[in-house]
């Protein structure tokens, strides 16, 4: 790169030569500062790493030309940061020459969020500084110290978390409580570590497995419960998915059941090898075999993947189905399961009749995970410019928000007929109101108590960042045992919330309707929660984690059709009427 030069252990540019450009651009330089604590806010982190950095513009890069972008209390194991998604928003704009860090993992301590912004980087043109680890990134050894760093301290991070983990099941194995929320209807007595029956939560707990067995339904039994007076622990009306949890747990047959989930708050289930059993724990509220009689009803109940406790997929549900058609010969693609990844996961695969029918054509097969990278990609891409519409300012602008992203590297040009048509939309379209979907006759108000839970849901989860930095990175560190019960609180509380978040509903919505509409609802909650703030989706990992009947409602509810050539989409259709046909740049 042009104008580099080392200055004692520093990187000096008086001009910078933007990459195909044939005139130099004066250095603008994006600061960016993040400190993911109370105590780091607390010990003036913020203003000492804002004014070290500010000198090292003006006295090392030769420019007031700066602007600081600020991330207080996050996290740097992802990239879910307002202040990080702003600037990076900016830099694609072209805004920026330089991006200027205290450290590396100021910015980022996940190696694949950081990798693929450090590529963005390098397409865009734009230099990456750390200033107090002083790697000129312009050079191949520079670049290779980075990345080495980088895998070292995730293994340095992966290592301490699997010293924390088999702390945690030794304690389990003995019978020790790991700490966290106590099941309802329980009571736990801290300096003995006993457990004993609640005796009015128990009167609660009994009334709910009778309703559910008389009604066989979740939506039901909360509802009853609900029509009775009875409240949550926490005052809260029951819902669907506090009914499932409390049915489902082992816990009130006298079994403590731990390491039973991949991630807290998710339904992924570890192998039952990795699972904790101990027996006979503490006295159980349920006869064994009257706890089995409701699994199994709550097993023949659970027709959907998204289900809580759904333990088999749902078979042959082709995503893009009926959507799906051939740019050679105008045939309607037909879809076949696909083969198994390691996984688990099942995609199927798409292709013309008359390849193997009649031999006329001979258009290539395609797949799940080709058709839904690229699509849910481009529909977000377009939710994402409509969130940035005061930055787009002509078609050219608005082609390279689209085209954003690993999937489009391959993509030349949109035609610039529906890049006008959408350009139009965007115009006429509110800011809140998205783009591509109907608009709802009447926006229903969102329940207090579900909007009471997700803002719960961040403070916990903020909680549990700021609980992780403090324990592995702070001078003044928690102690271990400290740590481990303060975390296994905040992760039970999550688990809680987020199975309820995706349940949740008002009290009318539910008269109205079964457990598999309730299910169906819920899923799609999710989705839209999936989509929101996100740069890039990767679909296989989105597919793993819902119904594929939530992704081909999604699906079948913007597209009108998909137009394939060579495997991959040419034209695609949504039912807005907005068309977009692709030139790829091998074509």
């Amino acid at each position: 790169m042009e104008g580099l030069f080392l200055f004692d252990g520093g990187i000096m540019k008086k001009n910078f030569k933007m990459p195909g450009s044939g005139s130099e651009t004066p250095i603008r330089v994006a600061i960016y500062v993040r400190v993911s604590t109370v105590y780091q806010i607390d010990k003036d982190s913020l203003p000492m790493m804002k004014q070290d950095l500010t000198s090292y513009c003006k006295y090392i890069l030769n420019t007031d030309d700066f602007v600081i972008f600020e991330d207080a209390g996050y996290s740097g194991k992802n990239t879910d940061r307002p202040a990080y998604q702003k600037m990076m928003s900016q830099i694609r704009q072209g805004l920026f020459t330089h991006l200027l860090v205290w450290k590396i993992d100021r910015i980022s301590r996940n190696l694949l969020d950081f990798a693929n912004m450090y590529a963005e980087l390098k397409d865009l043109g734009v230099t990456f500084v750390s200033k107090n680890e002083q790697f000129d990134t312009s050079t191949a050894i520079g670049e290779a110290m980075l990345k080495i760093i980088l895998v070292f301290a995730e293994l340095e991070r992966n290592m301490t978390s699997e010293r924390v983990t088999a702390t945690m099941i030794n304690r389990a194995s003995n019978g020790v409580w790991n700490g966290g929320r106590i099941p309802y209807g329980y009571s736990y007595d801290k300096p003995t570590q006993v457990f004993s029956i609640d005796p009015e939560e128990n009167k609660v707990y009994n009334f709910l497995v009778e309703t559910y067995e008389d009604t066989q339904s979740i939506v039901h039994t909360s509802r009853r419960l609900n029509e009775a007076g009875y409240r949550s622990r926490n005052g809260n009306m029951w819902s669907p998915v506090a009914v499932w949890t409390i049915l489902r747990n082992p816990w009130y047959k006298g079994v403590y059941r731990y390491n039973y989930y991949k991630i807290p708050g998710r339904k992924a289930i570890k192998d039952e090898s990795e699972w904790v059993i101990v027996e006979n724990h503490h006295p159980a509220s349920i006869d064994p075999d009257r706890f089995d009689r409701i699994q199994a009803t709550l097993d023949k109940n659970a027709r959907y993947r998204n289900t809580p406790g759904r333990k088999t997929a749902q078979k042959n549900v082709h995503v893009f189905s009926g959507l799906v058609w051939c740019a050679e010969c105008g045939s309607a693609f037909t879809a076949s399961p696909g083969k198994l990844h390691v996984s688990g996961y099942r995609p199927s695969k798409y292709g013309c009749p008359n390849v193997r029918k009649t031999k006329t054509c001979h258009a290539k097969y395609t797949s799940d995970v080709v058709l839904g990278e690229f699509l849910l990609n481009y529909i977000l891409n377009i939710l994402n410019a409509q969130k940035q519409f005061a930055y787009i300012h002509s078609t050219d602008d608005l082609q390279k928000c689209l085209l954003h992203g690993s999937t489009f590297s391959n993509v030349d040009h949109i035609d610039p007929d529906g890049l006008a048509s959408l350009l139009n939309m965007l115009e006429k379209c509110s800011g809140s109101d998205p783009v591509l979907l109907k608009r709802p006759r009447s926006k229903p108000k969102m329940d207090p108590e579900l909007k009471r839970m997700m803002a719960d849901q961040k403070k916990q989860q903020r909680a549990l960042d700021r609980l992780n930095d403090l324990y592995l990175y702070s001078d003044d560190s928690i102690s271990e045992r400290e740590y481990l019960v303060r975390k296994q609180q905040i992760t039970d509380r999550l688990q809680e919330i987020n199975e309820a978040i995706g349940m949740m509903s008002q009290e009318p919505w539910m008269r109205t309707m079964n457990d598999e509409e309730f299910i169906r609802q819920a899923s799609s909650f999710i989705l839209t929660q999936k989509l929101a703030d996100k740069q890039y989706i990767y679909y296989e990992n989105l597919a793993e984690s819902l119904d594929p009947e939530i992704l081909k409602n999604f699906f079948v509810s913007i597209l009108d059709s998909i137009i394939l050539r060579d495997g991959r989409p040419e034209t695609v259709v949504f039912r807005n009427g907005l068309s977009h046909t692709f030139t790829y740049k091998d074509s």
